[in-house]
């Protein structure tokens, strides 16, 4: 799926070949038969999304913001091959009867751009750019934003499928959960063979963007990237994502996570606390300030893993704060928080006694 360089529609088209005319129902089932799950860090099953969608006034929405910091699989994947992305964007519209498309993003690619220009599609497609920020490539804060210009989440109910963009249904679908539908279209499900594309970073001396076949454990995935052996623990999903010792993490398959598809090996000496801190202060930062669990959950547990790094014992508050705040935002952006904070109290339990007895762990000591 992921070319070594940009392709443009010419040569798109000497390797995939022109998109089949499909029906709605051919289209659905074959997604459901290839078993196609958004890869937007939810994991949801594409087909069930699909069939929610009322055909006949449907829109379309492609969501290639990518806000999460350890991620670029999405940008990588629109700068060298735009087409497939534009491509699934047919195939969705297809399956739901859209008459309308938006592509979002934060930043106009010219990538995206030449490719726009380069073809004339049956459902045309505006390109979006969306504010930067964390919250703002949520699916309902993309509609929200294409409504209003307000890139805030607007709660659980109801979803876009059933009532979106100017009270239409409304698909949003991560551009390469897109990208699959082009290649399922045109391949069937028995043809299809599943890849992911997985980001990879810290202590790696090639760090990027590798596509994988799907389910591949994720030591192989460390291994061709060059991971360091040394290496202890591993964040699987980026900023709503879960620590796990290397040890628990190297023989499952990148997929068994929540979060996007991405790993970051912690680099040795570091303190998984200290980072995990960072990113907690980062999260509170980027909250929507719309609900309890955003405005004030976040920038408390933030500030009990602040209280950690210097001593202060903090961990009962925790226990407390955190089952608190799971399920109870409008979206899922606390969730996430919540699931990266325990499990790095759980991975990193030897960092916190560390800091709760001399005020700092060996990492920050500079102890190899």
């Amino acid at each position: 799926m992921l070319p070594l360089y940009r392709q443009d529609f010419s040569a798109h088209l000497s390797v995939h070949g022109r998109l089949p005319a499909l029906h709605r129902a051919a289209l659905i089932h074959e997604i459901d038969a290839a078993g196609i799950r958004g890869r937007g860090g939810a994991g949801f099953p594409a087909a069930v999304k699909l069939r929610s969608v009322a055909p006949g006034r449907s829109i379309v929405v492609a969501n290639g913001c990518e806000s999460d910091p350890f991620s670029s699989k999405d940008r990588a994947l629109l700068e060298l091959a735009p087409h497939l992305v534009l491509d699934g964007i047919q195939v969705a519209a297809q399956a739901v009867g859209a008459t309308e498309a938006f592509l979002c993003l934060h930043d106009r690619t010219r990538s995206v751009q030449a490719a726009l220009a380069e073809r004339r599609d049956a459902t045309p497609v505006k390109l979006i750019t969306v504010p930067p920020r964390y919250v703002a490539s949520e699916e309902t804060a993309l509609v929200r934003f294409l409504a209003t210009g307000d890139a805030r989440p607007t709660g659980k109910s109801p979803r876009p499928t059933e009532r979106g963009l100017r009270g239409r249904p409304t698909l949003v679908q991560n551009v390469e959960t897109l990208a699959h539908f082009a290649l399922v279209a045109r391949t069937g499900a028995d043809r299809y063979r599943a890849t992911d594309l997985v980001t990879v970073t810290g202590a790696v001396t090639r760090p990027g963007v590798l596509e994988v076949p799907a389910d591949t454990p994720i030591a192989t995935i460390l291994a061709r990237a060059g991971g360091s052996v040394a290496a202890q623990a591993v964040l699987i999903g980026g900023y709503g994502g879960t620590w796990m010792p290397r040890s628990l993490a190297d023989p499952l398959p990148l997929g068994r996570e929540p979060g996007l598809s991405s790993l970051y090996l912690l680099p040795e000496p570091s303190c998984g606390i200290e980072l995990t801190a960072n990113v907690l202060s980062g999260l509170a930062a980027e909250s929507a300030r719309q609900c309890g669990p955003c405005m004030f959950g976040l920038p408390a547990i933030a500030a009990d893993f602040a209280d950690l790094l210097t001593g202060r014992d903090s961990t009962g508050r925790l226990a407390r704060r955190l089952p608190l705040l799971s399920g109870r935002g409008a979206c899922a952006h606390p969730d996430g928080a919540v699931r990266l904070a325990a499990s790095a109290l759980r991975v990193f339990a030897a960092d916190v006694r560390a800091h709760l007895t001399s005020g700092s762990c060996r990492a920050r000591a500079g102890v190899a």
